[in-house]
């Protein structure tokens, strides 16, 4: 029996990862065994990255929050310690938001937890 090699599927693998690698420089974007560890290399740190950006994110939004309550006389924990002792359901992300665009109202908010 002939060998039987299926090269419409092989070459339609390796179109996939090629395309996968359009714009690298040099030998990255047309030799399939560079391209192939460099594509794959680079959905691994797309993949931690997904992960990475919530933490940066989060860490962020604690920056602002912190820079905001130290305004009003409040470190971030006594802030944060305040808010929750007081059952106030505001996650940081919309702290943070009301701190940089509405002031006014995240005035507000450190007045109703003192």
């Amino acid at each position: 029996m002939p060998r039987s090699v299926n090269s419409v599927a092989s070459r339609a693998r390796r179109k996939k990862v090629l395309a996968r690698a359009k714009g690298y420089w040099g030998r990255r974007k047309n030799v399939w065994t560079v391209a192939k560890n460099t594509v794959e290399k680079g959905l691994l740190y797309a993949y931690e990255h997904r992960k990475m950006k919530k933490r940066e994110y989060r860490s962020l939004w604690i920056a602002r929050i912190n820079a905001a309550s130290r305004e009003h006389g409040l470190s971030y924990s006594q802030f944060i310690g305040k808010i929750h002792a007081k059952g106030i359901q505001l996650n940081r992300k919309v702290l943070a938001d009301l701190a940089m665009n509405h002031p006014q109202a995240f005035a507000a908010v450190v007045k109703a937890v003192n």
